[in-house]
């Protein structure tokens, strides 16, 4: 999903202006605030360590962990997006590569984070065994991924979605936790994250707008309040927290 808005790109010929835009994009949307908070609290403290975002667009997630002290890595073969994120701030290290095919040595990440890639993936078993093989023993991978648990329920609006966002394919926490077993991770934790089968219409609907996600951020809290209090057994995203064997 879209998470920097190309009405605002243009304006990004600046460290300042491309702080803006980084905190419009990512932070002022409805999903990517409280996913990315679930995500890289879960990686602890990250300070010294080298920590890689597998297919992190711009790199503005990375570069948050580059604050609070790691030696933060972005991947994505997206090269417009590379040299968007170049222009933040504090840029952390951004390198153009396939997931399935990482240009990254053996053994030598100590923590992995991947925001809501898994799905666009054409192999998600090669991209996880490429984690497996960069990561250290005993080292943490977050990650998210459309789950649809609800999809039947609105199969245009599923279409749509799929189709806009370019999803391959979907994973709730067992489908997920079988491919990273095999890949040589365990789950150590998962959380769903729209539980609600209005919340998942609600999120199957941004597709809609380009702008959606971020006109809707509002919403956010009252969806995060909706998840608490439910104890439905799936929902739009998973949320997923694994170590290295």
């Amino acid at each position: 999903m879209t998470s920097v808005s190309p009405m605002l790109g243009g304006i990004a010929s600046s460290g300042v202006a491309s702080s803006i835009v980084g905190y419009i994009g990512h932070r002022v949307h409805v999903v990517r605030r409280r996913e990315a908070g679930w995500l890289l609290t879960a990686l602890g403290d990250v300070r010294g360590k080298t920590i890689l975002d597998v297919a992190g667009g711009d790199g503005y997630w990375a570069s948050q962990l580059a604050k609070r002290g790691a030696y933060a890595i972005g991947i994505d073969l997206a090269m417009a997006k590379l040299r968007r994120g170049r222009t933040l701030p504090d840029p952390p290290g951004l390198i153009r590569g396939d997931a399935l095919s990482m240009p990254v040595a053996d053994a030598s990440v100590d923590a992995m984070v991947s925001m809501c890639a898994i799905e666009h993936f054409p192999d998600a078993a090669t991209a996880f065994a490429e984690m497996a093989r960069v990561a250290r023993p005993g080292s943490l991978l977050t990650l998210s991924a459309d789950t649809l648990s609800d999809e039947a329920h609105w199969p245009k609006l599923a279409d749509g979605h799929r189709r806009a966002f370019a999803v391959v394919e979907t994973f709730d926490r067992d489908k997920l936790a079988k491919l990273l077993e095999d890949a040589g991770f365990d789950v150590l934790r998962s959380e769903y994250m729209f539980k609600r089968r209005w919340a998942q219409g609600l999120y199957l609907r941004l597709h809609r707008w380009r702008y959606a996600p971020n006109a809707l951020a509002p919403l956010g809290p009252l969806v995060a309040l909706s998840d608490r209090r439910t104890t439905a057994p799936g929902g739009a995203i998973v949320f997923v927290q694994a170590r290295r064997r």
